[in-house]
């Protein structure tokens, strides 16, 4: 499976102009732990919400700073067409949370661990359905109403 499976497009983006208070906003407008920081069609950096929290208001700056004096520059990245066993490993290796997808230095979208997470539930729902079949020999469907 590709990256471009899985990952989360179009991306939530700002400019490294934007204040910390509008990145929150977008934050939570999307359901989202983080926006990419990118000027110029360039990727700049990457701001989460613990950014916010801890370099952000923790360190005392105003909801009116700029993301570019919270954001980490050092983004890693994988592209659309990466195996997923790339990004496993990139996520193993590194300690981050997020990979940016890059197609061609572009911005694509973002590969989150919780992605990842979702596909192996997805995965394994599959396999229940037949594997409770097998087993209590009822076929998959809504659940019976026992009259409690």
């Amino acid at each position: 499976m590709k990256v471009a499976e899985v990952m989360t497009a179009p991306p939530v983006c700002v400019a490294p102009h934007v204040t910390l208070a509008e990145a929150a906003r977008r934050m939570a407008e999307y359901g989202v732990g983080s926006v990419l920081v990118v000027d110029g069609g360039t990727l700049r950096g990457i701001v989460t919400d613990r950014d916010l929290a801890v370099r952000g208001l923790g360190c005392g700056l105003s909801s009116r700073a700029r993301v570019d004096e919270v954001m980490s520059s050092q983004v890693v990245s994988v592209e659309p067409a990466d195996d997923l066993q790339r990004a496993y490993l990139m996520f193993r290796r590194t300690g981050v949370r997020r990979l940016a997808v890059l197609d061609g230095g572009r911005v694509v979208g973002v590969l989150t661990v919780d992605d990842l997470f979702l596909d192996v539930f997805r995965r394994l729902a599959d396999l229940l359905g037949p594997v409770a079949f097998s087993v209590l020999h009822e076929p998959p469907g809504p659940p019976v109403e026992t009259g409690a």
